[in-house]
């Protein structure tokens, strides 16, 4: 993957679908055991944010990395980058964690 638009774009999908995804697999194992679906793809939603932040950006290790790198070595762009892929990779999160709360009327 070429360029920083492409792979902020991907950072942000990825935890999007992670979300969304998780959650609405998640709720066919609600319905299988007889729980109510709806609100299992709510707190699914709500619990996989974190994880989804971490699948987004390729592990936490090395983005720590990279924001070691640009804080004690003085290099800023790196650290810039990093942390706008780790927002990207939140506002995809956050964004699934809405979809599914929209589609579930927000029952937690």
């Amino acid at each position: 993957m070429e360029g920083f638009l492409p792979r902020l774009l991907l950072i942000f999908f990825t935890a999007l679908g992670v979300v969304v995804g998780a959650a609405l697999v998640g709720s066919l194992a609600a319905v299988l055991v007889g729980q109510a679906p709806l609100r299992t793809m709510a707190r699914l939603a709500l619990e996989i944010k974190i994880w989804a932040v971490a699948a987004a950006i390729g592990g936490t290790f090395a983005a720590l990395e990279v924001l070691e790198i640009g804080l004690f070595e003085g290099q800023f762009r790196a650290l810039i980058k990093q942390l706008l892929y780790i927002i990207a990779a939140f506002a995809g999160a956050q964004a699934g964690y809405f979809i599914i709360a929209a589609l579930t009327g927000g029952q937690k």
